[in-house]
This record gives structure tokens, C-alpha cells and sequence, in this order.
């Protein structure tokens, strides 16, 4: 008996392609060949049969279960299918209706913020430069003079890829720098701005995504003047104060040398900060004259050029701007504070 005559093909075969939803054909599926179906069943009977019964009968229900296996499978696409086509026609959208005002659309306060910041930097000569988010561990920690010793390249701060130790989502948007430095030669001025990753937690002032500005000014004459007064002056526009007091305090990162925190003045009476006025003082962003060994692995001779490079946070930078308490805030789509911040266009 082949297949095709046996009586559960014959009978089931004009069911299934007579079904006409899915919820029905999967009701057939489990009636035939789920645990207590009727091919699971007759399956289970061939242990009372002599071997060479059972040799016959068990190829006869496998090919009929095989049988009935591709044409649930072939219907089921059918009926996916002709659903899909159906919702289709039902959900279309007709895009010659007028725009709903209600319905208008803003941009997000980051793409505002990032928009600013380029553009401020554009306005100084500055070129925008890209980079992977996906890189290798030369780029990110190698060329920027950071020892193998470094808490950073440990997985307690770095995310690796599986399978691909030496590939890692990037920590700092640095690894653009190097990246331009590697097939364009100074005098230069670039700032690279994009989404960095680091194992961090997710609280309400750190997330293990972010975005970070990073600038590089590399010219002939370069000197800790030039970056005090870049960095001021961005803190002013930033800020829209232009009154904003700066001070440079020393501090330590492998890339540059000398290296510096940059803090603005600020005031916290009442339990409300205030940037520009008042004595105390908040630490903006990182900063330094470029290390030669940077340079050298670029391919650039730290006796004819010199620079200086910078870093910050662009969430942390818009929170202390707009006053927002936590940072998830800017990554949880609730459409009231999208209107609350969001405007229409912004100078990109």
C-alpha cells in the first residue's frame, strides 16, 4: 500500500487542503502527529509485530507521516501567505491624506544636542569623522599609548565579542581619530561624536550605551592656550553663558600629555545647580596635549606637529543643560517628555 491509498492519507489529504485558517490547520497538525495523534499511535503498535511486520508497516507510516508532514507545511505557508497579502490590504496607509497636527513629529533632545555640538565645531573648522561601532583591540586601546594592564581592556569594563577576543564594541569614539590619522595627515581639526559601549550599569546616571564627543586639534604651533580657550569658549555656547568661569586641574589618561579635567563654575544652593554663577566648581570633560606615542603609531613626527584631544559625555552634557535628573529618561520613548523637549527642525 502506497502513501496515497493508505486510509489516513485519503482522509486527511481533502482536510488539509480544505482548511482555511491557521488556527484550524495546527488543530489538524496536533490531531495527526502530536504526542496522542494518530500516526504518534500507529507508531506505537509496531512494537507488537513480528520484525519483518514491522520493517513493512513502519516504513508505511513514515512515508504516510511525511506525506502529511509537507502538505501541513505547505499549507501552513499558503495560509501565512494569504494572510500577510490580507493584512496588507487592510493596514495600507494612504499617504495622500493631510498630516495630522496633533500627530507631528519632533526631534528627540540628543539629535538636538548632537546637532548643536556639531555644528558649533563645524562653524570653528573642524571636519566630522565616522568610525565602526564594532572594532578591534588595536584601535581602541594599542594606538592610544593604553598598556595591556589597563583595567579598561578587562571584560568588567569592555564588552568583547563572542568567539572574537580581539573584536570589541568601542569604549570611546578615539578609535575614529586614529582611524583619520591612519589616511589623513595634520594640520587637522576633527571631532568625532557617536555611540560608545562599556559595561556599566543602568541606573540613573550611568547606562552601558552612550554617546561621546571626542575632538582632535593637530597643527604646528599647538599649545595648552589653544585648548583652554577652545574648551571655554564650547562651554559658553553649550551653556548659553557667557560669563562661564573655567578651570584646568591635572589629571591622567594614557593618550595625551599633559593630561586635564576641565571643571565650570556653578552654584547648588537650595539643592538646585546653576552653571556660570556662583563658587563651586563641576568637572565638564577630559582633556590634554595629544602623547607622542599617539602620534608615532600614526605615523606622525611628534617634533613637527603637536595637539591637543578631548572628551565628554554627550548624555551627561544635556542632562546638566536641561536639568534632568536620570539619564534613562532620554532612551525610554515616553511620548510626553518627547513633546515636552522635542522641537522641528534643528541646524544640523
Amino acid at each position: 500500500m502506497t502513501d496515497a491509498t493508505h486510509p489516513l492519507c485519503q482522509e486527511w489529504h481533502q482536510k488539509i487542503q480544505t482548511c482555511s485558517d491557521l488556527q484550524a490547520l495546527d488543530e489538524i497538525r496536533v490531531h495527526l502527529l502530536g504526542k496522542t495523534g494518530l500516526i504518534t499511535t500507529e507508531l506505537k503498535t509496531l512494537g507488537q509485530l513480528s520484525p519483518d511486520e514491522r520493517k513493512t508497516k513502519g516504513a508505511e507510516i513514515n512515508a504516510v507521516r511525511d506525506s502529511l508532514s509537507t502538505l501541513l507545511s505547505e499549507k501552513k505557508e499558503e495560509l501565512e501567505k494569504n494572510a500577510l497579502e490580507l493584512r496588507l490590504q487592510t493596514e495600507a496607509l494612504d499617504i495622500t491624506l493631510p498630516i495630522r497636527p496633533e500627530k507631528k513629529g519632533n526631534l528627540h533632545l540628543l539629535t538636538q544636542v548632537l546637532g548643536d555640538i556639531q555644528s558649533y565645531f563645524r562653524d570653528l573648522g573642524f571636519q566630522v569623522v565616522e568610525g565602526p561601532e564594532i572594532d578591534d583591540d588595536y584601535h581602541n586601546f594599542d594606538a592610544l599609548n593604553i598598556p595591556v594592564h589597563h583595567p579598561a581592556r578587562q571584560n568588567h569594563d569592555t564588552f568583547y565579542i563572542k568567539d572574537h577576543p580581539l573584536r570589541l564594541l568601542r569604549t570611546h569614539t578615539s578609535t575614529a581619530q586614529i582611524r583619520t590619522l591612519e589616511v589623513q595627515k595634520p594640520p587637522l581639526r576633527i571631532i568625532s561624536i557617536g555611540r560608545v559601549y562599556r559595561s556599566d550599569a543602568l541606573d540613573a546616571t550611568h547606562t552601558p550605551m552612550f554617546h561621546q564627543l571626542e575632538g582632535l586639534v593637530l597643527e604646528p604651533y599647538t599649545h595648552m592656550g589653544h585648548l583652554k580657550g577652545c574648551l571655554t569658549d564650547f562651554c559658553r555656547h553649550f551653556f548659553g553663558v557667557d560669563d562661564i568661569k573655567s578651570r584646568f586641574r591635572p589629571s591622567f589618561f594614557p593618550f595625551t600629555e599633559p593630561s586635564g579635567e576641565l571643571d565650570i563654575n556653578c552654584s547648588r544652593e537650595d539643592g538646585q545647580l546653576k552653571i556660570g554663577v556662583g563658587n563651586n566648581w563641576m568637572e565638564i570633560l577630559g582633556c590634554g596635549m595629544v602623547h607622542p606615542n599617539v602620534l608615532k603609531n600614526c605615523g606622525i613626527n611628534p617634533d613637527e606637529y603637536q595637539g591637543f584631544a578631548f572628551g565628554a559625555g554627550v548624555e551627561r552634557l544635556t542632562m546638566l543643560k536641561y536639568g534632568l535628573p536620570d539619564i534613562r529618561a532620554l532612551y525610554e520613548s515616553d511620548e510626553r517628555w518627547l513633546n515636552h523637549y522635542g522641537v522641528g527642525s534643528v541646524n544640523l
